[in-house]
């Protein structure tokens, strides 16, 4: 139920404020605005006799009309609302969607200057933009819980092995190569580094800091090598960092288990399996998971400290099966939580920081999309709203900062999305203008007909490959 709510709430902001963009410029422009729906699209016809266009009359139709009595001057605007959640329009008085009176010319879209249209179009997804810079920096002012940058092991022959690293290391400072060093100011804030560091295929320099009177030392992450494709969980796995670092800890154990057959207790704390030694949860659950020969369990020695004292302890775990791999286990809670830092910034570097990463994440979205077309990165990065869903519920789940970060980078997309040169969008709509600007003509009938068709063709099948992504991922 939480997911349904939060996305229905997310999809209800995010398409409020994108249509309000439009509207109130369109307003302040002099145009006059017919209807503004929410939740509802003008589409199909009740008395047609397609199936499909009563169809679509039946599921967008609005529930409730609304006509203020005080109206902006030269307004007479409906205000709608509907029931379908993917909906929302702005009608505007237009020559080219039905006659127009002689007194109300001077009202309608098609006869503003160029600069008009131009602003009454981009407005939608400015507004979304300006909406992610406002969420950004109300969590810069709010402050959110986040893990501290200290590393776990790395993933065994990974990148960042093989670059030096080899766990508990506090990352105090990264930038690319070259440039000047920034502060590291969380596990999550060092994770959106790397990402756009192996998208961008630039080599990420780190600043480690010195601890027990240890100098602090530089060491480069060579993210080029990786020609990352894909910002999922596997990149984290080539790059080896997938986790901050947390306690090695025996946690709760199950009666019975193979943990407690073999003698262990909460709070215990494991420094070696085997000849190998431990520095953090995640690594000991990954040493657990391969203590498997074939489909044996595999005893190992492993040395713990319990009440200050150093003790050994010979664990055999059960061999599950997970998927077709058979995985060892040993009924406990392996490792803490990561020690967590309050992310919180300043008035006006919250602020600043908002715009900063409202930018940063429009461009990555802009150079993905690019690199999607070209071919240098997967199609699988297109999310459709079983994944958006599926996030909207998790971060709603986790508090409320998380779900106003899961807002601002939808919104992000969504006023990137909409950018994009596609007939259909108001990127497509721009790019008619900018061909009017260029020639002092508009594009004809004919030729806006047949974009929108190939457009309209081209948005459904990004639309079914994003459905797709979402059926693999969540259900393959």
């Amino acid at each position: 139920m939480l997911t349904i709510v939060a996305f229905i709430v997310a999809l209800g902001l995010l398409i409020t404020v994108h249509e309000y963009g439009h509207y109130r410029v369109a307003v302040a422009c002099g145009v006059k605005v017919k209807r503004f729906g929410i939740a509802t699209l003008p589409f199909g016809d009740p008395d047609s006799p397609s199936f499909v266009s009563r169809f679509l009359w039946r599921i967008s139709k609005p529930v409730w009309v609304f006509k203020p009595k005080r109206q902006h001057r030269g307004q007479d605007t409906e205000f709608a609302l509907g029931v379908f959640p993917f909906g929302g329009y702005v009608q505007m008085l237009d020559q080219r969607e039905g006659d127009v009176a002689p007194e109300e010319l001077h009202l309608a879209l098609n006869t503003q200057p160029l600069r008009s249209r131009v602003a009454i179009v981009a407005a939608g997804p400015i507004a979304n933009l300006l909406l992610a810079v406002l969420l950004y920096t109300l969590v810069n002012w709010i402050g959110v819980q986040e893990p501290v940058a200290r590393l776990g092991r790395p993933v065994v022959a990974s990148l960042a092995e093989q670059a030096g690293l080899r766990g508990g290391e506090l990352i105090g400072a990264a930038a690319y190569v070259g440039d000047t060093l920034e502060p590291v100011q969380s596990f999550e804030d060092l994770r959106w580094r790397m990402t756009r560091a192996a998208l961008d295929g630039h080599d990420l320099e780190l600043e480690i800091a010195g601890e027990a009177g240890r100098p602090t030392r530089m060491l480069v992450l060579p993210l080029s090598r990786i020609e990352a494709k894909d910002a999922d969980a596997q990149l984290f796995r080539r790059i080896g960092v997938v986790a901050p670092m947390t306690r090695p800890e025996i946690g709760e154990l199950v009666a019975g288990g193979p943990g407690a057959k073999s003698g262990l207790q909460r709070g215990d704390l494991v420094r070696m399996v085997g000849s190998e030694a431990i520095v953090d949860g995640q690594q000991l659950r990954d040493v657990i998971r391969a203590s498997v020969d074939v489909d044996k369990p595999r005893t190992q020695a492993w040395r713990i400290e319990r009440s200050g004292h150093s003790i050994t302890v010979d664990v055999t775990p059960e061999v599950r099966e997970e998927g077709k791999v058979k995985v060892g286990r040993i009924g406990a809670y392996v490792g803490t939580a990561p020690d967590m830092v309050t992310v919180r910034q300043g008035l006006v570097d919250g602020a600043w920081h908002g715009v900063v990463r409202t930018w940063e994440v429009s461009a990555l979205t802009v150079r993905m999309l690019g690199k999607m077309v070209i071919g240098e990165a997967s199609l699988r990065n297109l999310s459709g709203p079983l994944t958006i869903a599926d996030y909207a519920g998790k971060s709603a789940n986790i508090g409320f900062t998380q779900y106003l970060l899961f807002l601002a980078l939808i919104s992000v997309s969504l006023g990137v999305l909409n950018l994009m040169p596609l007939p259909v969008l108001d990127g497509g709509h721009l790019m008619y203008y900018l061909w009017e600007g260029l020639t002092g003509r508009g594009v004809s009938t004919a030729w806006m007909n047949g974009l929108q068709n190939g457009g309209l063709v081209l948005l459904l099948v990004m639309m079914s490959i994003a459905l797709f992504n979402d059926v693999s991922r969540l259900f393959g």
